[in-house]
């Protein structure tokens, strides 16, 4: 979905890198395992405190962007606005609201929560 949106928007995939990062579970060692997956850095941008931790830790500088209308933009508010039924599509890239159309993810969401009924 991240692919989908950077193209809507026109950014060239020469200038950036997605890189999958498998999960370890193991925070004392995680910056390090993320270290071994991406080319070398100086620098992590982060808003999520335990990701801020760990590479503080870590000696990484980190800088925290400002929140951007976190009230409208925040997946648990979008993700609610799917189980139940609402137009979430205005809060997300087109391309990313087809994709998950598409999957039927807004269908899916609401089979995992065990519910068609709004919440």
């Amino acid at each position: 979905m991240i692919r989908y949106a950077l193209d809507e928007e026109g950014i060239e995939p020469s200038r950036y890198f997605l890189i999958p990062v498998p999960d370890i579970m193991m925070n004392s060692v995680w910056a390090y395992h993320v270290k071994t997956y991406v080319p070398s850095f100086d620098v992590v941008v982060a808003r999520n405190p335990l990701v801020i931790r760990l590479f503080k830790e870590a000696n990484v500088e980190v800088v925290e962007p400002p929140m951007f209308y976190r009230e409208k933009y925040n997946s648990t508010v979008i993700r609610k606005m799917m189980i139940n039924g609402e137009d979430w599509g205005k809060l997300v890239p087109k391309s990313v609201y087809n994709y998950i159309k598409s999957i039927k993810g807004d269908d899916r969401l609401r089979e995992i929560v065990g519910t068609d009924k709004k919440r």
